[in-house]
């Protein structure tokens, strides 16, 4: 039997901002980090990138008297979790990680709350065990392969080309040192929360993931995420769950993306603020409102 093993040290500055229960737990030969808070119904929140589960940590806040137990695990690459080299990075492999982790912990009627690449990942992740969800709560994210004519970011063109984007991903630990470029509201950010974003990938041996992650976004229909993308789309378009949508209209990555994902989504319940891309760091309040709507209409 594996021995079980501990979640690493914080230094005093960040484990102050995460009065969270941590746990390292194995998902085949990954150890992804995960914080909890509180008993009952499983919410589970999945970030995206460059970020980790501190992101949630003023949902969690906003949530801590309710019945719920809030799972924010970090995904492989990124926060605490194992750091592979950069060839583990398709929606396939982290799909795989999510569901295990479901799997090990037992997660059963979950609400399900993505933002960013924790949507893909996470909803692909339930299409291997649809019967394990029960709810969903989607911010800024995207939930299904380009459309024809589409023309990516400027951000993701950039992360296609060689050498200058590895050198600026790696060299200078970009995005993360910079996420409040992202922000409706740049002040929402501050100079611990950036260190907080930094610090888990601040060496060179432990931040492949940005990169990888931003070169998993398609730049082409014959991109090789595109067949993961669809078989992404279909199962969302097959889903019949309480879903609500928080959507951050400032998000300079996928704000213009909100009228596609509504339809494909199917919402009973829509928030629109001016919040950027990591809208949880200015809207949780709304945020957390969704998701007790969502855990009602579960129950």
């Amino acid at each position: 039997m594996t021995r079980p093993i501990p979640p690493p040290e914080l230094p005093n500055w960040l484990s102050r901002r995460l009065p969270f229960m941590r746990s390292m737990v194995q998902v085949g030969d990954h150890h992804v980090h995960v914080m909890e808070q509180g008993t009952g119904r499983p919410v589970l929140l999945l970030h995206g990138n460059p970020t980790w589960g501190y992101l949630w940590r003023k949902v969690a806040a906003e949530l801590s008297d309710e019945p719920l137990r809030l799972i924010m695990p970090d995904l492989v690459g990124l926060g605490f979790s194992s750091h592979p080299s950069a060839s583990f990075h398709t929606l396939e492999n982290h799909s795989a990680v999510v569901a295990g982790l479901v799997e090990a912990m037992d997660l059963r009627d979950v609400v399900l709350v993505v933002q960013d690449w924790g949507g893909p990942i996470g909803l692909h992740a339930f299409r291997r065990c649809p019967e394990r969800l029960a709810g969903l709560v989607v911010l800024n994210t995207l939930l299904s392969e380009p459309r024809e004519g589409f023309r990516p970011t400027a951000f993701h063109r950039f992360s296609q080309l060689p050498v200058v984007s590895t050198l600026v991903f790696r060299g200078l630990g970009f995005p993360q040192v910079g996420l409040q470029a992202a922000q409706g509201d740049v002040a929402s950010i501050g100079a611990v929360d950036s260190l907080a974003y930094w610090y888990p990938l601040r060496n060179v041996a432990r931040n492949a993931a940005p990169l990888a992650l931003a070169r998993m976004v398609p730049d082409s229909l014959e991109h090789a995420t595109v067949p993961a993308l669809r078989e992404v789309r279909e199962f969302v378009s097959s889903l019949n769950l309480p879903a609500a949508i928080v959507w951050g209209d400032r998000d300079p990555v996928l704000g213009r993306a909100f009228s596609w994902l509504e339809k494909l989504v199917r919402p009973f319940s829509v928030t629109r603020t001016s919040a950027g891309h990591f809208l949880q760091e200015e809207v949780p309040v709304d945020i957390a409102e969704a998701i007790r709507e969502v855990v009602a209409a579960c129950s």
